[in-house]
């Protein structure tokens, strides 16, 4: 079993495993509505396989607009060399049968470098699949899977009613993902299954509705993924179910012990990343997928993940929009954030990350909206407007940091400004808390806070500050 198959980031609980079989029966029975025939089509897949290897790896669908097949095609790169898989027409191939309906198999295993190509990866470079739909029929049905490729494209593909959409396993070496629609699977849009994978472009694409994470990473040696121009949401549960999966999830929590398992060099950037904390849920009280965030960042101690870039974003409607832990270097700008269920951004146990330039806005929800960081180190936060957070115990909190940097940041109309406890040598400069709710408190510094520097501030309503915790701007 796929590790990509874990619905959070353990194994899958009884519940979880109840669920996925309950969203197979729900696909059967839509995918038996769609094409009422189904049953009685015949099974093409011997068929198709026959025509992939006499036709030196290459197929062109168009003759007939649906196929049922119930094995893996499996197209051996190491005896065919460069495929190309597309349809002339509008075709959909019906996965009627456990794993990836389309299956490449390279042999590559060297990193990007030229140096390291063997010939024959040459011979195997740049696999495409293009121009079809796949549907799942089975729990275990899959859309494609890449293992051992270089240089493969993924193009105008849709994958709908499966459990994985796109998986890419062991190594694979410059994918091109773009043009997709990645909708309403039981598990993983797209997978990065312990996969060692430098270089990954993932743009123009739809990826939604998929239960277990929209695009997730976990483990493996991952560099240079770009997320770019996508519209991601809603993957995660549509019920009251706790999760702690994301739209983009980055885990490599799992290995806590080696430094082999990695992921660095990220940027998410031009996307509409959102749901469904607001939305859907039986009990207007409850969030819906309890614990799910737009991005997680889930690092480790012994290799943190790191140079992560998250620029120009429109980032809303998850439990909390961002959740960074055990992370260093990640730049958080330019984005726009609203309506988180209780938090828009949770640091802990990270260094040197930076936000700067977004606006965080409820909109037309009554939200909570906080933003905290806990136990990290020389962080800024910095020309941003937070708006209407209607938390009472702190709309910007630090615990237990050290050598943050705070700047002019507008608060305007929320429940309670700017919180510090267990904070030292941080600086608060050029900020502006305005039209906090009453009892509510523009500042918080307590007597835990040390080597607190406060200039060219604009404080409207109360402050609350301990003279110790101060530091002179002539000290």
């Amino acid at each position: 079993m796929s590790a990509c198959f874990d619905i959070d980031m353990n194994r899958p609980s009884l519940s979880a495993l109840l669920l996925l079989l309950l969203v197979s029966f729900d696909v059967q029975g839509d995918t038996l509505e769609q094409i009422p025939h189904l049953k009685s089509l015949p099974d093409s897949t011997d068929q198709l396989q026959q025509q992939i290897d006499s036709g030196e790896g290459n197929l062109l669908l168009g003759g007939e607009k649906l196929l049922r097949i119930t094995k893996p095609l499996e197209i051996d790169l190491s005896k065919h060399g460069a495929v190309t898989i597309q349809a002339a027409g509008g075709v959909t191939i019906v996965m009627d049968g456990p794993g990836p309906a389309l299956r490449f198999l390279g042999s590559h295993q060297g990193t990007a470098s030229p140096n390291s190509f063997k010939p024959a990866t040459w011979n195997e470079r740049m696999p495409i699949v293009s121009g079809l739909e796949i549907i799942g029929n089975h729990p275990e049905a899959d859309g494609i899977e890449l293992i051992q490729t270089v240089e493969a494209i993924v193009s105008r593909v849709s994958v709908r009613w499966c459990r994985h959409g796109i998986l890419l396993s062991d190594r694979n070496r410059n994918v091109v993902i773009s043009d997709c629609h990645l909708y309403e699977n039981s598990g993983i849009g797209i997978c990065l299954n312990d996969v060692n994978l430098h270089q990954i472009n993932v743009c123009n694409s739809h990826i939604s509705y998929n239960r277990q994470g929209g695009i997730v990473v976990r483990d493996g040696n991952v560099r240079n993924l770009q997320v770019t121009g996508c519209d991601i949401e809603g993957n995660m549960p549509e019920d009251e179910t706790p999760t702690e999966t994301a739209n983009i999830l980055i885990d490599v929590s799992g290995s806590p012990d080696t430094r082999s398992k990695s992921v660095a060099e990220i940027s998410i950037t031009g996307n509409t990343i959102q749901h469904a904390a607001n939305y859907g849920g039986k009990n207007k009280i409850e969030a819906v997928a309890p614990g799910g965030s737009n991005i997680r960042l889930a690092g480790k101690a012994i290799y943190p993940i790191n140079t992560v870039t998250i620029s120009g974003n429109v980032i809303s409607d998850t439990c909390t929009n961002i959740v960074i832990s055990h992370s260093h270097d990640v730049a958080i700008q330019g984005n726009s954030f609203f309506a988180p269920r209780y938090s828009n951004l949770h640091v802990d146990r990270s260094q040197r990350i930076v936000a700067t330039g977004n606006t965080f806005n409820p909109r037309q929800f009554v939200r909570p909206g906080r933003i905290v960081f806990e136990t990290s180190t020389n962080c800024v936060i910095a020309n941003s407007t937070l708006h209407r957070f209607t938390t009472e115990t702190g709309g910007l909190i630090l615990r237990q940091c050290d050598g943050f940097g705070l700047n002019g940041l507008i608060l305007s109309d929320c429940g309670s400004g700017i919180l510090l406890s267990d904070t030292v040598n941080t600086t608060i400069s050029n900020c502006r808390v305005a039209r906090t709710t009453k009892p509510g408190l523009d500042v918080s510094i307590d007597r835990s806070n040390r080597k607190i520097l406060l200039t060219g501030n604009a404080f409207e309503g109360q402050a609350r500050i301990a003279r110790t915790a101060i530091e002179s701007a002539g000290e």
